[in-house]
């Protein structure tokens, strides 16, 4: 008879992954271990298993859970109707949001994609290029010369916007003297006022 699901199954998972996430990012992808794992989370590493098989299937599920849920962040906020500045920020705040509390899942991204397969790989960067496109196709609205063929920068300017953003973490504490809704009217102001003079 197949093993049926516990009730808390889905809050069980999420706490590992959170707990995960908090150890590889202290202690890097290749010293942490599956034992250091599960006493953080404070389970047995028989459960834990049962939950992930290895750790690269962990590390997999702890950037694709950060990845779809930044996917549908964005999403729910995303208004096409607005005008493409204004859409920008509102884009930008959404991001800088989510990533509030995700510090660890963030470092995870960015740093353990070496450890997975060649599928895995292709999954998370598929993510990646559809929350990036979102961003590119409004840079493009507000200035169709970016994506001129002769001198292509759409790309460049798209993921220059994103390296403001992905390194937040590295400098950025709730709390200080800027919040993360002044620091979004920064990283759009910049974008915005820098591609006027991107030719």
């Amino acid at each position: 008879m197949a093993r049926t699901r516990a009730a808390d199954f889905e809050e069980k998972q999420r706490g590992i992954l959170d707990d995960a996430a908090a150890v590889f990012a202290e202690q890097g992808m290749e010293k942490a271990s599956m034992s250091q794992i599960a006493a953080h989370a404070k389970v047995s590493k028989a459960l834990l298993y049962h939950y992930y098989p290895s750790k690269d299937a962990l590390i997999f599920a702890i950037i694709m859970t950060h990845l779809e849920e930044l996917d549908a962040a964005i999403e729910e906020a995303d208004e096409p109707d607005l005008p493409p500045q204004q859409r920008l920020r509102k884009l930008v705040g959404t991001v800088l949001e989510s990533y509030r509390g995700a510090d660890d899942q963030h470092k995870v991204q960015l740093n353990a994609t070496s450890a997975l397969s060649d599928e895995q790989k292709a999954e998370i960067t598929a993510m990646e290029r559809g929350i990036v496109k979102r961003f590119s196709s409004v840079l493009n609205q507000i200035n169709p010369e970016l994506a001129n063929p002769e001198r292509p920068l759409l790309m460049p300017v798209t993921m220059s916007l994103f390296g403001m953003l992905n390194w937040v973490y590295m400098w950025f504490r709730d709390g200080g003297r800027i919040s993360r809704d002044d620091y979004a009217d920064v990283a759009t102001t910049l974008v915005l006022e820098g591609i006027k003079a991107v030719r």
